[in-house]
């Protein structure tokens, strides 16, 4: 494979050592910077100010969660990694409940009337979850970063402090959990927005603690274990703005933008929190944690959608 000179050699090397990688990504990102370019001209001229309030204070409230869950982490020498695996499970469900029903069944429903046929309606979302999964892929086989327990991943890691590794693992995970609650609003549903909203905020709680204590346990001090937590929850109304711009364009952007929120989040679970709750031996505490997640947020969206 022939890459630009412009690139790095270590990351022309890495891009050639996983071709099918570099192009799921490229392909994504194509894909997603013209749904951006679409809507971005609408939401530049006020078309959508309100639903991008709604997309900002979701993101915001993600942000808020987080930085409560961080919080304890100054009251906490340690925790106990069956408990934090229990609450790494118990964010996973909520996150699988989100997908399916908050993403998912909506973007089926949006993808049917927009087509006119339930067919190419589930044929639109799931063009959506495989750009998300693409971007996912490629987004965690090129940024370097480092997880607690399985050490580093992608390019150019030695070039950077171990403190900026683990801000771009989280990083992975807090993103598309943004996007979703931009998409999930782009249509000014709050019955969609709201239950979404409200799962992903639920599941930042354990996820900032769980990240806090990781960092320390890793031996950062206190206060940077809980700043670098909290500050990485600004990602989320990031992610947000970038979900709705890029929903908020062409009629059947909304139906493929649930689709890639959800592949992103589906993408994220299985490859990063189910095996890290699993590798110490805590199975069953981690997918009773999941199973009882997954009903909450199931609970979550009936109620409130």
């Amino acid at each position: 494979m022939n890459l630009p000179l412009f690139f790095p050699q270590s990351l022309r090397q890495h891009m050639a050592q996983h071709p099918y990688a570099t192009v799921g990504l490229a392909i994504s990102c194509f894909a997603i910077l013209g749904l951006f370019a679409v809507g971005l001209y609408d939401v530049l001229t006020g078309l959508h100010s309100e639903t991008m309030r709604y997309a900002l204070w979701g993101g915001f409230a993600g942000f808020a969660m987080t930085t409560a869950g961080a919080i304890p982490g100054f009251f906490l020498k340690r925790l106990p990694r069956k408990i934090e695996d229990g609450l790494l499970g118990l964010a996973a469900g909520m996150m699988l409940a989100a997908s399916s029903f908050s993403l998912i069944l909506p973007g089926l429903k949006a993808g049917d009337v927009i087509t006119g046929s339930t067919l190419l309606g589930a044929v639109t979302v799931v063009i959506g979850m495989a750009l998300g999964v693409m971007l996912m892929l490629g987004m965690d086989e090129f940024t370097p970063h480092e997880h607690t327990h399985t050490g580093t991943f992608g390019p150019e890691v030695r070039r950077l402090n171990r403190i900026w590794l683990f801000v771009l693992a989280i990083a992975l995970h807090n993103l598309p959990e943004g996007m979703a609650i931009g998409v999930s609003f782009a249509q000014g549903d709050l019955q969609v927005g709201i239950p979404l909203t409200s799962a992903i905020a639920m599941q930042d709680i354990p996820e900032g603690l769980a990240v806090a204590m990781a960092l320390r346990s890793v031996g950062y001090s206190t206060i940077k274990s809980i700043s670098i937590a909290s500050i990485t929850g600004l990602l989320e109304p990031l992610g947000s703005i970038i979900g709705l711009t890029l929903s908020s364009g062409l009629a059947i952007a909304y139906p493929i933008g649930l689709g890639l929120a959800a592949g992103a989040m589906i993408f994220v679970v299985s490859n990063e929190v189910i095996p890290e709750t699993h590798r110490n031996g805590n199975q069953r505490v981690a997918t009773i944690g999941l199973v009882f997640g997954f009903a909450l947020m199931m609970t979550l969206d009936t109620v409130l959608g």
